[in-house]
């Protein structure tokens, strides 16, 4: 951003065990009485990481200012700080860049979204009430298909002993709504919202049966290489995050966590797979909603919104419509994958964003406390 400026923080360190805390609490005697940080964006990141998580970053900008801040550790039971400019996987708010290619697409003329799935892939939905040739693109973008989640059926997302044994697998696109459509459609086309991880990665192959290029190649040429995101990738079947990150854990539903960092994302294409950082998501969401990145009549299709009810919120095309708590709305997008978990977004007009991820699954506490620092964060005028 123009005339941006960076307040850089150091998080609060986790500390290891009771012992240590005592230690800590006889050798500096002023910590107890140490003031609360008196930056709103520091106290908001530090509520997050006092619901339980491992670490947290949060960065906010405007047209002249960026400020970021940190809380917890890069790694359980250590002191590593949380990384600036970390990397991680954004999970299903890569579904906004999918849309936004998707968009383009129809703004250049090569698609439509009345298209019907089976026009571009024959044969591919069919089975179990699954019809393509009743589904459009545009049913896939805003969940409203039908079509069954394909994440029931991966090993690594359901348990630790499947993590353990297929976090290496490589899942190719076809194979993935092969397993979707073991399942019965939720409901006719259209009569209804569900989300569903197969929508998304049936418009990556959309878009390679149209472009004749990769779902990775025309995110990297269309959004990534064009807004300058450097730290922005799309790893494919590749396991390891590469450059500076933080740690992701998983619980699984029990009470301990696991290190569930390495994973092959291939099960995510188009859906969840993209590797971003809290500053290039808020620098796609500025250009997206600024207007850089779409013609003014799709950016309108992506932010026409219904009601999405598991969601609690409106859904457009690959973006949500989420209430401001001092009126109005922003478009974002909530995303997990693994041990990561994303929330960010940006004004209507683009011109104030803000992202927060931390290092965990994470409750309801972290997802409320997330959801406020951003509504908060967008509502504040920022100097």
């Amino acid at each position: 951003m123009h005339g941006s400026r960076r307040r850089r923080r150091r998080g609060l360190l986790v500390l290891t065990s009771l012992a240590t805390a005592v230690l800590a609490a006889s050798t500096a005697p002023t910590a107890a009485a140490k003031p609360p940080p008196a930056d709103p964006l520091q106290r908001q990141v530090e509520a997050i990481h006092d619901t339980g998580v491992v670490g947290v970053h949060a960065e906010v900008t405007s047209p002249d200012a960026r400020d970021s801040a940190y809380a917890g550790t890069a790694a359980m039971n250590t002191r590593r700080p949380m990384p600036r400019g970390g990397r991680f996987r954004i999970g299903s708010a890569t579904k906004t860049f999918t849309a936004t290619v998707v968009l383009q697409l129809v703004g250049e003329g090569r698609m439509s979204l009345e298209d019907t799935v089976e026009q571009w892939l024959p044969g591919v939905v069919r089975g179990n009430g699954n019809d393509g040739s009743q589904i459009t693109v545009r049913q896939l973008l805003q969940h409203t298909s039908g079509i069954p989640d394909v994440g029931q059926e991966i090993s690594a997302l359901k348990s630790a002993d499947g993590y353990r044994a297929e976090r290496f697998r490589t899942y190719t696109p076809e194979e993935l709504v092969g397993l979707a459509m073991r399942h019965r459609a939720k409901f006719s086309p259209g009569a209804g919202w569900s989300y569903s991880n197969t929508n998304y990665i049936l418009a990556a192959m959309i878009i390679h049966k149209v472009t004749g290029r990769s779902w990775a190649r025309e995110v990297k040429d269309r959004i990534i290489r064009p807004l300058g995101l450097r730290d922005t990738s799309t790893p494919g079947a590749f396991p390891f995050i590469l450059g500076p990150h933080a740690q992701g854990y998983a619980t699984f539903g029990t009470d301990t966590g696991i290190d569930v960092t390495v994973l092959n994302s291939s099960m995510a294409v188009g859906s969840g797979s993209v590797v971003s950082t809290a500053h290039d998501l808020n620098r796609f969401y500025a250009a997206l909603l600024g207007g850089r990145l779409l013609a003014p009549a799709q950016l309108d299709e992506m932010t026409t919104t219904k009601l999405a009810p598991e969601l609690g919120v409106r859904y457009g095309l690959g973006l949500a419509e989420i209430p401001l708590p001092c009126g109005g709305s922003y478009f974002g997008h909530r995303g997990e994958l693994l041990g990561y978990v994303t929330w960010g977004g940006a004004t209507r007009d683009g011109t104030r964003t803000a992202v927060v991820y931390v290092t965990s699954d994470g409750g309801r506490d972290t997802q409320q406390a997330m959801t406020t620092l951003v509504g908060q964060e967008l509502c504040r005028t920022r100097s």
